[in-house]
Formats: C-alpha cells, structure tokens, sequence
C-alpha cells in the first residue's frame, strides 16, 4: 500500500478545478432524469468533441478505427512518436457513470495523450454504449468486442513496435468497473481464443463499484465532488442494475470467482474524499484474497476523477505511478 501525502481535514482545490466542477455536476445532474432516462439533446449542448489528428501534436498522433458502425463501436488509437521496440499498449474504458462521455470527449482525450506520451504507449480507448439507451451488459459486450476485433486485425492497426503481449487495461470509475469484467471475461475464454493480446496488468483509477448497504465513506461524504448516493444509484437504474449484481458489488454473494482464472496483476487507486473508496479497498482486498497480486495507492486529500484536472499536482503523480506500475509488469516477463 502506498500513500501520497497526508490525509487533510477539509478538501482543497484551487478555484479553475472548483469552477469545473460545479459545471459538470450541473449539466449532469439535468440530464438526468427521475425515471432514469437522460436527455441527450440538452447534453448536446455541452458535448464539444476532439476530432482525430494524424499529425503528431506533442509527439502524438490519433486515429479512429470503426469495430461495429451499426452500434457506433470505435476506438481512438493513440501513437507514440517514439523511438525503440516492445512499446506496451493501453487498452482504456473512460468513465462516466456508463452514461456520458466519450474517447473524444476533451478531457479523456487529452488524459490519453498524456498517457501514450509519458508512459510511452499506445493507447486504445474504447467508445462503448452508453446508458440508459443501452443497459448492462452492452458496455461489457463492446469491450470484449473491441479486443476481439484488436486481436483479429491488429496487423492493420498497430504499427510494428507495438507489443500485444505486453497489454494492459485501464479505466477510471465506470471505466475501471468495464476493465474488471471484461478482464474477467477474457481470462474465462479457452486457451487459443487471445494468442496476440496478453493482458498482464490492470490499472483501475477509482472504480465504480457499490452494493446495496451504504458505507461509512458514502454516509461521511455526501457533499463530496461529482459522486453521491443519489448520483451512483441513477447510474446503476440506468444500467438496469441493482447494487448487489455481480457487476455492480465485486467481491460481495454473487462475484464472480477469479480464484482460478489469470486475472492480471491489478493497480487500484483510490482518493480521500471520494463517496467510493470503501468500495474499492473491498475490490483491492477481495482481489487478494483471490490469491491474486494487488498494488493499492491512495491520494487522501484527492476526489473521484481528481486525475483528469492536469493542473492538480496529483494527476502528474499519477501518471507517473502508472509508468512504473506498467515498467515492473514488463520487467518481470523477463525476469
């Protein structure tokens, strides 16, 4: 367990990252409706969208790749202007609640260049179905998709230097919660079903997980940024969820046994003032006591989603903890 900093009393946030806040808690909570619907054509307003640019800005140059036009299934892929060989590859699910956003969304965009240009990497982020339109397990469907059209057509897609065996997942909040069950998925297919990818690591920026009985964490912080009960439990009747399924509360009655499978050595990230955390200290522990190998790092004065503001200290920190996490999985193929 690693912790950056020690834990403060009050949140503090300087005043661009508050102001940003409080716009994204406010268009999303009116387009969220009671009946659980959300209307699309007010977020439309605010959806300004980062096209795909194959000239290198800031050594990196982006692309997107159509898997299934019929359920708008794609992916960014984001290159590295690097130098050398064996270049892991990133395959990212953003978050969102499983309701908004995209990879072209300016702030995943730009987190992903920051990604392929500092860790290096190529970067795949995945554009899956959104919610409520699309209920579970359409994003969990998209993402087994995207890496099995990867997998079939990676000779199209990467250029030479990029390495499948070297393949890791990402994904924050609800990204972090389709990342651990699509892991799930893969490492439960036969052998020879993946030859090219091979999942050896799972970074999982505060996942979205939750159950049925409040914790102390969502009880203490009901005023925290972006996430409360009232929020997470629109985006679980959204999915057409309750919070005891077995995608919802990993590591509760109805989880799915990993005990036997190769699940990948899995980085968890968690934040002080975050509603979440007592849910994924349960995933970093219940992924222990699977007799699996978890790394858990903690930022206590930090936020859900605090990584996507680059002005925060923190979200550098990150990345960089992120590096060597993927470094040390590389390094020990070899050992």
């Amino acid at each position: 367990m690693a912790t950056d900093s020690q834990p403060n009393q009050k949140l503090t946030l300087p005043l661009k990252t508050r102001i940003a806040l409080t716009v994204i808690s406010t268009m999303t909570d009116n387009a969220q409706r009671p009946d659980g619907t959300i209307n699309r054509r007010f977020l439309r307003l605010f959806d300004f969208r980062a096209p795909p640019n194959p000239k290198p800005v800031n050594s990196v140059s982006t692309t997107d790749f159509v898997v299934d036009q019929s359920r708008d299934l794609w992916f960014r892929l984001y290159t590295p202007h690097v130098s050398g060989d064996k270049i892991p590859v990133v395959v990212f699910f953003h978050g969102g609640g499983f309701a908004f956003l995209s990879p072209n969304a300016y702030p995943y965009d730009n987190v992903c260049r920051r990604f392929a240009r500092k860790l290096p990497a190529y970067v795949i982020s995945v554009n899956y179905r959104l919610a409520p339109e699309h209920r579970y397990p359409a994003q969990y469907d998209d993402g087994y998709d995207a890496l099995k059209f990867l997998e079939e057509n990676h000779g199209k897609i990467l250029p030479a230097n990029a390495d499948l065996s070297r393949c890791f997942f990402a994904g924050d909040s609800a990204g972090g919660n389709i990342a651990h069950n699509v892991a799930v998925r893969i490492c439960r297919e036969p052998r020879g079903c993946f030859t090219a990818v091979k999942l050896i690591g799972l970074i999982s920026i505060q996942p979205f997980f939750g159950g049925e009985e409040r914790t102390e964490a969502e009880k203490r912080l009901v005023g925290a940024p972006l996430v409360s009960p009232d929020r997470t439990d629109w985006c679980w009747k959204a999915m057409g969820l309750n919070r005891d399924h077995e995608a919802v509360n990993v590591g509760g009655p109805n989880a799915v046994d990993i005990s036997d499978l190769e699940y990948p050595e899995t980085m968890v990230v968690v934040a002080g003032f975050d509603p979440l955390q007592d849910w994924q200290r349960s995933y970093y522990e219940w992924i222990k006591l699977s007799g699996k190998r978890a790394t858990l790092i903690e930022y206590p004065n930090m936020f859900h989603a605090f990584y996507i503001f680059p002005e925060l200290p923190e979200s550098g920190q990150l990345i960089m903890r992120i590096k060597d996490f993927i470094a040390e999985r590389v390094a020990s193929l070899s050992a």
